[in-house]
Formats: C-alpha cells, structure tokens, sequence
C-alpha cells in the first residue's frame, strides 16, 4: 500500500464519483466536511489485505477506482466470499461501529480509496446528521444484499444462481459509467463467484458456458458482455424494482 503525495489528492469538489446518477448530491456544507473529514488517499496493489477478520482497524475507507472481495474463512480454511466491491463502496463499517471487522476485504484490482480516521466516526454523528444516517441507509442497502444473496444461495437452482450474479454485476457496472458496447470490467476469478454462490469450481465453469452457449453472457478474461440482459433477469429470477440512488460517503 502507498500514499499518493498531497498535491495528486482528489479534491471532494472534483471527486469522479459524485458526477454518477447513481449517488445522492451532497449539499454545500456536507461537501466542506467530508473534505475536512477524509484524511487522505491509499493505492492499494491486487492481493492486498485491506481488513482482516477479527482485527481493529484505525482507517476506514470508500473505494475511488478499483474492486475487490469481501470474504469470511472457517477454521478449515474453507472460505466464503460475502459481496464485491466496486467504485463507491464504503469498506469498513464493521470496524468503525464493533471495533472489530468480522469479514476480510482483499483488493482484487489496483485500487484508489478515500482513507478516513475510523476514531472520528462520532464526528460524523455530531456534526453532519444526514451525512450520518447515510450510514444507516448503506447499512440498510447491504442487509437486502445479503438477504438477496441468503435466497440466491438457498433457493436458486445453479443457472439462476449464476445468471442472477451476472446481471447484478452488469446493472451496478452500468450504473458506474463501466458499460461500453455492452460489455464491463469484471475481474474476479470464477472461484471467486463459485465461493459468493456456495457451487463447485467445475459446476460453476459449466454453468458459465451453458449461458455462453446461449448467447445470453459471457464472462471472459476479465470482461462481462452481457448479449439479453432481459432473459439473463427471467433466468435469474431477478426482482424488477428501480435501484433509488444511494449516498456516497
């Protein structure tokens, strides 16, 4: 992990992520805290450990550019990947709230992250309520996520297990401004979905291919086309509501 000099900081002002549809604007005041508020930036190189499980972390963090995983392991060393992160993600809650993270996140990317003091969290409360229930909603927004992802695992047959997955990535992907001629970045490993979704490495790869074989998806090299984004929804069982925009810490 390195630090970018002061003078290669992103200024919140001019921060890339606020020019999204997808996150709610910041008032006037709430950008002069936040920019007061952060701390600074980290480079974070793929592989690196940014929490680990069971450790107190002083920095938490909102993901600039770049992905990764969010995983928990068993005492057999058997892991299970709990969500993915993309550009706009805050990562760390955990640590800020219990003082202790109960999952690890690994960079899969190079990625750039907003770096926040975790001991100046009440801050935030005190000083920017709305800001502060923002928490709340992202709370809120990653407990229907993991209910999601409890029936996908418990409910969806393997094809709907992996079709749901893919449009998930691709609808957050065009969201964030990723989707050029139908295609986005998606740089996990397919165990890295085979360990999200509770399948076999092998089961995964075939199911992967059934839905290739179908011009539905395809999912190569680092990179998602997405050819019936409709059918891959019907297939995945996907719920039609509209994503509302979301806050950006």
């Amino acid at each position: 992990m390195t630090y970018p000099e002061q003078n290669n900081l992103i200024d919140c002002k001019h921060c890339p992520l606020r020019k999204k549809e997808v996150f709610l604007q910041f008032g006037d005041d709430e950008l002069s805290f936040m920019q007061q508020f952060k701390t600074g930036e980290m480079l974070a190189e793929p592989g690196t450990q940014l929490f680990i499980e069971g450790s107190k972390a002083a920095q938490l963090y909102t993901a600039l550019s770049g992905m990764g995983i969010r995983y928990k392991t068993l005492e057999n060393g058997r892991r299970q990947v709990v969500g993915f992160i993309f550009p706009g993600d805050f990562i760390g809650l955990q640590a800020g709230v219990m003082g202790a993270m109960r999952h690890s996140v690994e960079a899969t990317t190079a990625m750039r992250l907003c770096v926040f003091n975790r001991t100046r969290l009440f801050e935030l409360y005190q000083s920017q309520p709305d800001r502060a229930f923002s928490l709340t909603f992202l709370a809120a927004v990653e407990e229907h996520f993991l209910g999601d992802a409890l029936t996908t695992v418990g409910q969806r047959g393997a094809i709907e297990k992996i079709a749901w997955s893919l449009h998930r990535f691709f609808i957050r992907s065009r969201a964030l401004g990723l989707v050029k001629n139908d295609r986005c970045p998606l740089p996990f490993r397919q165990q890295d979905l085979a360990d999200a979704l509770g399948l076999s490495l092998v089961h995964t790869n075939k199911t992967l291919r059934k839905l290739s074989d179908k011009h539905l998806a395809n999912w190569s090299k680092g990179v998602l086309q997405v050819f019936d984004q409709d059918k891959l929804a019907e297939i995945g069982l996907v719920e039609t509501t509209q994503a509302e925009p979301r806050p950006l810490i």
